[in-house]
């Protein structure tokens, strides 16, 4: 008996469930979130008019295609509604980049489906839950929500980068059938194992990163050389991911909804960081 391999499926299952309590928890976060944009922007959103009705008719859209097409489950579609309308209300353009990051990790999930299904590693039929929702989307959101500085659209889009860098080489990596190895020691380890990185995963994700920062400079967001910061600052946020499940999310000092939270975080002060660099 592989114990190492037992324990990485293990792992895996855990992952994929989501307890009613974090269900609710994350709605009332999300329910906080909404509240919070209201407070600092309710009154321009109130004054704009068409604004509001396109991003509520384009949010109701998105949470109910997302809802059929089984990325999230009921609550996920809840809380992804309400990340969209944050989003859309601030600015449309980001609720794009948002149905972007959507279908590039829907792409990402579906691919090697029954590999994936082999190891224990498919996402749950009903899609992703409201706690996923809020870990991988909450940052970007909250960012928005409060009030702007200069560099808010910039950092929210960093974060956005890395929900599609990690996830994007999450799946892929386990679609494909590449040496996984364990990011703090580069010892081999089973596909799926938490801080497990491989060559075509991690190549995967650094593609998503640039998708999403590619598809704000073309909607006129960012500058080409902002788009660049996006990308590397979506790619660091996917490394400090793997660090982290390799080492506290291992040790179960952290699970994994708080490790995809700290990572969307991380990647927004990278983008932070190179931006002063630059400056």
């Amino acid at each position: 008996m592989n114990l190492t391999k037992d324990k990485a499926v293990t792992s895996n299952q855990s992952r994929k469930r989501s307890s009613p309590t974090a269900e609710a928890v994350a709605l009332i976060c999300a329910a906080g979130l909404l509240a919070i944009m209201f407070w600092f922007h309710g009154a321009a959103l109130l004054r704009s008019g068409n604004h509001l009705y396109v991003a509520l008719a384009t949010t109701a859209a998105f949470a109910l295609m997302a809802r059929l097409a089984h990325g999230v489950n009921t609550p996920g579609a809840l809380a992804g509604a309400i990340i969209a309308f944050v989003l859309a209300s601030r600015d449309l353009r980001m609720f794009w980049v948002l149905l972007i990051v959507f279908f590039v990790t829907l792409a990402a999930t579906r691919a090697g489906v029954s590999r994936k299904h082999l190891l224990l590693m498919a996402e749950a039929e009903s899609g992703r839950s409201a706690s996923q929702v809020m870990a991988n989307l909450g940052v970007a959101a909250l960012i928005l929500a409060i009030p702007s500085r200069n560099q808010a659209f910039l950092l929210a889009l960093a974060g956005l980068a890395e929900v599609a860098a990690d996830t994007t080489s999450s799946e892929i990596g386990a679609a494909l059938s590449g040496e996984t190895v364990l990011i703090t020691t580069w010892e081999a380890a089973p596909p799926g194992t938490d801080g497990g990185i491989s060559l075509s995963g991690t190549g995967a994700g650094l593609v998503a990163a640039a998708v999403t920062a590619a598809s704000a400079a073309a909607l006129g967001m960012v500058s080409a050389g902002a788009a660049v910061v996006i990308t590397c600052a979506g790619v660091t946020g996917m490394l400090v991911d793997s660090v982290l499940g390799a080492t506290l999310e291992r040790s179960r000092y952290l699970n994994n909804d708080v490790v995809n939270l700290f990572s969307t975080a991380a990647a927004a002060l990278a983008a932070l960081g190179l931006l002063t660099v630059s400056s």
